[in-house]
């Protein structure tokens, strides 16, 4: 009878091969725990390579659901999670768990905010970020600092990608790179569309550098922020070598977004919408789906509810928490939401 250790050599028996890895950083990979933050195009790869490279542990973290238009790019997902509008976090892990049965995976249905961002990234090694946002990422890097907790942060819009490793104490963090959000006229996928060769990009190379971390080959880790744009074959890449002795976050501890000041509503990525994560209290969305039917067509599962009345859709999730499309109006939305679910 095999041993539960030659089992697991040889079922990652080409990537043990690897010189970089071999059988002792495949060993340190199963032991390791991962947070994924956003399993959309960039988190969907993202937490698959890492499931079939064998990291024991894999946290998963995304608020939205699935839709048709994301099957573009988002390779864990299929129809038929399209058609029940299944929660990306949660697709995932039945994914993963077909070809990977012997991880452990771990989904949250949720919005990474400075009220549970300690809770759900508590006692991971590493967190990988595959967010739409600036907003959640200035987070993750104030957490990163303050924890003293390794991140990495990478991108992809239109044909470009890009990633960054924060080390914190050793690299720039993200506050050191971009002191403010960008501003002004910038790219998102709404307006320039993204090519899913650009999110299998990011992801690989992100997860790269992670089983770098992952094996203790912490010097290897690339200490710029690369960037690659596949329809011109640019490749940029700005040191990122040392923080910043003037940086609000790494230098001075100012941690800001941990403490949610100013925290401004999301969009999402692709989507005329807005979120709602003000009401955090739990929804009975059978009684929901009751009340809401007269008034509108009504979906639910036992993780979120779909409700469409004209050019409007609420999705709610079991937290209170809500998606509305069909609008980027906050007042707009905010009313929808008081009218059909309660204030």
């Amino acid at each position: 009878m095999q041993s539960s250790s030659s089992k697991l050599l040889e079922r990652y028996s080409r990537q043990v091969l690897f010189a970089g890895i071999g059988p002792e950083g495949q060993e340190r990979i199963g032991r390791s725990h991962v947070a994924l933050v956003g399993v959309g195009a960039t988190g969907a790869a993202a937490a698959g390579l890492l499931a079939r490279a064998g990291v024991g542990r894999v946290t998963l973290i995304d608020r939205d659901f699935v839709e048709e238009s994301n099957l573009q790019r988002q390779v864990l997902f299929d129809e038929a999670d399209a058609r029940e509008s299944l929660p990306k976090a949660e697709a995932a892990r039945r994914k993963i768990a077909l070809f990977n049965s012997e991880i452990e995976v771990a989904a949250h249905v949720a919005d990474l905010i400075p009220k549970n961002v300690h809770e759900l990234l508590r006692g991971v090694d590493l967190v990988l970020d595959a967010t739409d946002n600036f907003e959640t990422r200035y987070l993750l890097n104030d957490y990163s600092v303050e924890q003293g907790k390794p991140w990495i942060y990478a991108a992809a819009v239109g044909a470009y990608a890009v990633t960054m490793n924060i080390l914190p104490g050793e690299t720039a963090c993200l506050a050191c790179i971009f002191p403010e959000a960008p501003g002004g006229t910038v790219e998102t996928c709404d307006t320039a569309g993204i090519l899913n060769t650009a999110v299998n990009v990011a992801a690989s190379m992100e997860v790269a550098e992670a089983l770098k971390f992952l094996t203790g080959q912490k010097e290897k880790m690339r200490r710029s922020l690369l960037s690659v744009d596949q329809w011109s074959s640019e490749w940029n890449e700005v040191k990122t070598a040392w923080p910043r002795a003037d940086c609000r976050v790494c230098g001075a501890r100012d941690f800001a977004h941990l403490r949610g000041e100013g925290r401004a509503h999301i969009t999402l990525c692709g989507r005329n919408s807005v979120q709602i994560h003000e009401h955090g209290r739990p929804v009975d969305l059978a009684e929901l789906a009751a009340r809401l039917r007269p008034h509108g067509d009504v979906r639910h599962n036992d993780m979120l509810l779909r409700f469409q009345r004209g050019e409007h859709t609420l999705t709610v999730f079991k937290d209170g928490r809500a998606i509305v499309q069909g609008t980027t109006d906050v007042g707009l939305a905010r009313s929808l939401y008081a009218r059909f679910v309660g204030a």
